[in-house]
């Protein structure tokens, strides 16, 4: 199962943003004007129009924990999509399932989500699913297992009640997917044209 294991805070310094990547964001804000490197921000010239796509693509991969290979085949299939392709990607980015499991708050992260699929503590109708990537589909019921509830991170999600998305319901540990995301569901600053320009030339 491939994934980047590096440090989390060099990829939000790397961007110059936080990423929602450390369930800390103070620590992140600290550092964050500082670009990692030996020399930091010195010397660095303007970015050029690919570097710009570069780097939106790049933030696209840190945010959602997923490799190359698999966003390149993502924009393939969102491409074949009648609607915006932008819009069809994102979509296909947050249907994954260790993002719905962020999104229903029972992680403070979407890398703490993926450990809590990867370790057998998800079920989708039902049925055990450890695979991060699988994607969910309308009227999917997704639970936490018993064995998630006495993980102290996921009691301290569950008693914070945080808010979910509008595409997605929730009672404590059980979870449904009302309908598919949209474009407006997606709170994270990312230009998805920039992605698709970088992708397209």
């Amino acid at each position: 199962m491939a994934r980047y294991t590096g440090p989390k805070n060099k990829l939000s310094r790397q961007i110059g943003e936080d990423l929602g990547l450390k369930a800390n964001p103070l620590k992140v804000a600290r550092r964050m004007r500082i670009r990692p490197g030996q020399h930091g921000a010195r010397g660095r010239r303007k970015l050029s129009e690919y570097g710009i796509q570069l780097k939106e693509k790049q933030k696209v991969k840190y945010i959602y924990g997923i490799l190359e290979k698999q966003l390149h085949s993502l924009y393939e299939e969102a491409s074949k999509n009648p609607t915006a392709t932008g819009s069809a990607l994102l979509s296909l980015l947050e249907r994954r399932l260790d993002n719905v499991v962020y999104r229903m708050g029972w992680a403070p992260t979407r890398s703490a989500a993926r450990q809590i699929v990867s370790h057998g503590h998800v079920r989708i109708n039902d049925r055990k699913m450890n695979v991060p990537s699988y994607r969910v589909q309308v009227d999917d019921i997704i639970t936490l297992s018993d064995k998630a509830m006495k993980i102290p991170v996921v009691l301290q999600q569950l008693e914070a009640q945080a808010e979910t998305k509008d595409w997605l319901e929730r009672k404590n540990a059980v979870g449904k997917v009302a309908r598919l995301p949209e474009r407006d569901d997606i709170t994270e600053g990312i230009e998805e044209q920039l992605v698709v320009e970088y992708y397209s030339r």
